[in-house]
């Protein structure tokens, strides 16, 4: 390999690494505010609805079928029900759905 490719492939190590040791580095021994803390906890639930959320409407060429999966996974996540009565609550709507449809 050339001397640039390993450069580059060592800056990108750095680049990723700098960001995840800053924190341990800058708040070792503190307290983060209240207000703070219950953000960074919501934060994966926001990037997991990023995430899905897109995949969730084009999963046909019809956006119906992920209108209609989200909402009967919704319903039953909001009323409560265990994440595999949610998963396959949504897999039998979508079914009965291309079914009838």
């Amino acid at each position: 390999m050339s001397s640039s490719i390993i450069l580059m492939i060592a800056a990108m190590g750095m680049v990723t690494y700098i960001p995840r040791m800053l924190p341990f580095v800058m708040l070792n021994g503190r307290e983060l505010p209240p207000f703070l803390q219950r953000v960074l906890k919501n934060i994966p639930y926001a990037i997991l609805g990023a995430l899905i959320f897109p995949g969730v409407l084009y999963i046909q060429e019809d956006i119906r079928f992920g209108v209609v999966g989200a909402v009967s996974a919704f319903v039953l996540a909001y009323l409560g029900a265990n994440i595999m009565v949610i998963i396959i609550g949504a897999i039998v709507t979508l079914s009965l759905f291309s079914l009838f449809l």
